[in-house]
């Protein structure tokens, strides 16, 4: 039976044809194909104005990106060979770049699943699933994932917001297997206790592992700073390289607890203090107290979740970087990222420049980090380039 179609407006298919994947709402002829006529999750042919076929995609007609395109091919059948297929890629690539199973298996759009990411934690998989075209097909999901990677345990990670806005259940669960009692990972030499069913997102966070790796080198007799610290992922290792001491800030009780716990576990809990605060007031204090640090690593979460909310996320950006610029020591080092796909590169660069003009400081940026390589980037879904981080020496003005 072939699939229903989907008719784009007039010019509407020149991003697909780019190598886009997504098709927003206002972009569909609802006229010669009415969204409301699809369930959420079906699967449906994407064709140009003209006729001319552009793929096979999913579709969800209550939300803004309205499909996603999983092949160019004409009638894609999306069952456990397909999974399969395109699970057997992602792997190759992985086990090219790390020679043990740490690591983002799946990034969405880069690996040809949109809607789908998988970190794999040794023998235990962490699924998050924030469409419903996925959802409609998560058992042959999971089944082809047993039989490619054999695990102990998959857990359904579906606490993403992402998943409100298509209509989907909240609730994580352990969809095969069973977790083992104590999940420890590596990553730079360091070992870390996770929590996926407690944790955020998929319970770790791996994009940052080549900044970490940077950081750790210099680190050795510096007293580190780790803002928004989370489980202790930039700080570790830092202690381990050699830093005279290292702080990390959280405002989450639980995670300061499996930082502790992380930091005895890689033989550091000596060199390590941990304060549970809100990162902007322990600053201020900071600041008040004349406490200087000679590294600071200013990491926090997105701070600009929708496009909507640059302007106030772009302001906390700010005041973040300004703060933490005046608790650094003299020929200090800021670490400064920001994971949030609105704010670009240009922008924290000029948040940056202008915090360091203010208060009379001179930056040098020394290095221009992203996201690791299991986390690739697809060059034509600018969404998948979302990590950025400046690694800037800070001296007296000139």
């Amino acid at each position: 039976m072939p699939q229903p179609e989907i008719y784009l407006k007039k010019n509407e298919d020149k991003r697909l044809r780019k190598g886009h994947l997504w098709v927003f709402s206002n972009e569909v002829d609802t006229k010669r194909s009415p969204l409301e006529q699809f369930a959420a999750g079906d699967l449906v042919q994407v064709k140009s104005d003209d006729g001319k076929i552009l793929g096979t995609a999913y579709v969800n007609p209550q939300t803004l990106i309205c499909a996603r395109l999983l092949s160019r091919k004409p009638s894609l059948k999306c069952g456990v060979n397909f999974f399969k297929e395109r699970l057997t890629d992602a792997l190759a690539l992985r086990e090219k770049l790390f020679d043990k199973p740490y690591y983002r298996l799946v990034f969405g759009e880069s690996d040809g699943l949109p809607g789908l990411v998988i970190d794999r934690f040794g023998p235990v998989l962490s699924v998050q699933i924030t469409t419903a075209g996925i959802e409609r097909r998560k058992e042959a999901l999971l089944s082809a994932l047993v039989e490619v990677l054999n695990p102990a345990a998959i857990i359904l990670k579906n606490d993403n917001s992402q998943r409100q806005l298509e209509g989907l259940n909240l609730e994580s669960e352990i969809a095969y297997g069973q977790l083992p009692g104590s999940l420890i990972i590596e990553e730079n030499g360091a070992q870390f206790k996770i929590d996926i069913l407690g944790g955020q997102k998929t319970g770790w966070f791996y994009d940052h592992r080549s900044s970490r790796a940077l950081l750790a080198r210099i680190s050795k007799n510096q007293s580190v700073l780790d803002l928004f610290s989370y489980t202790g992922a930039w700080g570790i290792p830092a202690a381990m390289a050699g830093a005279s001491e290292v702080t990390c800030v959280d405002a989450s009780e639980g995670a300061l607890a499996l930082a502790k716990e992380n930091a005895l576990l890689n033989q550091v809990d000596d060199k390590m203090r941990f304060e549970r605060s809100d990162v902007f007031e322990f600053l201020k204090q900071a600041r008040l107290e004349n406490r200087l640090y000679d590294i600071i690593v200013l990491d926090p979460p997105a701070l600009i979740k929708r496009k909507k909310d640059f302007k106030q996320g772009y302001e906390a950006y700010r005041r973040l970087n300004h703060l933490a610029l005046q608790v650094l020591s003299r020929n200090g080092i800021l670490v400064s990222a920001s994971c949030s796909f609105h704010l670009s590169r240009e922008n924290l660069h000029e948040i940056l420049r202008s915090s360091g003009r203010h208060i009379d400081r001179h930056l040098m940026f020394f290095a221009s980090m992203g996201q690791g390589p299991d986390h690739p980037i697809d060059p034509a879904s600018p969404e998948t380039d979302y990590l950025k981080t400046f690694f800037c020496s800070v001296s007296s003005s000139l």
